[in-house]
């Protein structure tokens, strides 16, 4: 009779600025992959929703107006691992962030008899990121995007979608407020790669060409790195 090994659930985890494409990515990757993509906001309004301890913990810590601790962070992401719609695995989204919870993160699967698959690394090129960002905008009635250099209107002053004629941009979407990001992402991401790399989990792949292309190569990335 032979036995039948049961395969852990994926656990992969988006590094990249912001701007990098991880929010569109992520949802590729829930399609084809039939993964779950949670980000730390969520799981928090989630739990605080449900009343679960975790979730009543948050929820005091917010309303006084203080940040969630990583312990409160990691006890609802462990409460989320326990429910069956992540059985074929998930994408993390904002978490972790720092060489401490992701120390603390691999304790915690490491309980659960888990480990991270793969810690994926979105390659940018900072100054073309900094133009993609600061040239972003979008209709002020239905909230469809366009972009300086990359998505114009067909007709000029003329939402696509809707129709609608008035557009904004987001206060924080300029190249200075971009450059201050990616400034800090870099010194708040390098702990993380060495972390990663160092257990041998490390992938990364060059995001700064189209889409679909890079959807594509994700996928063979997380198609070898879950078969493993």
């Amino acid at each position: 009779m032979e036995n039948t090994v049961k395969t852990a659930p994926a656990v992969l985890i988006l590094l990249g600025p912001p701007g990098a494409g991880k929010g569109t990515q992520a949802r590729k990757l829930e399609q084809d992959f039939g993964l779950i993509q949670l980000s730390t906001g969520d799981l928090l309004r989630a739990a605080v929703a449900a009343g679960t301890d975790a979730g009543r913990a948050a929820k005091a810590v917010m309303e006084a107006g203080g940040l969630v601790s990583d312990d409160i962070v990691l006890a609802i992401l462990k409460d989320r691992l326990a429910e069956p719609d992540v059985a074929r695995g998930i994408i993390l989204d904002g978490f972790p962030r720092t060489d401490g919870q992701a120390a603390a993160l691999d304790a915690l699967l490491a309980e659960a008899g888990q480990r991270v698959t793969a810690a994926i690394s979105l390659e940018v090129d900072d100054e073309a990121m900094v133009n993609r960002v600061a040239g972003r905008f979008t209709c002020g009635t239905c909230g469809e995007g366009y972009h300086d250099e990359f998505k114009r209107p067909a007709v000029a002053g003329t939402c696509d979608k809707c129709g609608g004629t008035t557009f904004k941009r987001r206060a924080d979407d300029n190249a200075d407020t971009a450059r201050e990001r990616l400034k800090a992402y870099h010194a708040q991401t390098a702990p993380l790669i060495a972390h990663y790399d160092g257990l041998g989990v490390l992938e990364t792949i060059d995001a700064m060409g189209d889409i679909d292309e890079i959807a594509t190569g994700l996928g063979q990335i997380v198609a070898r790195v879950s078969a493993v």
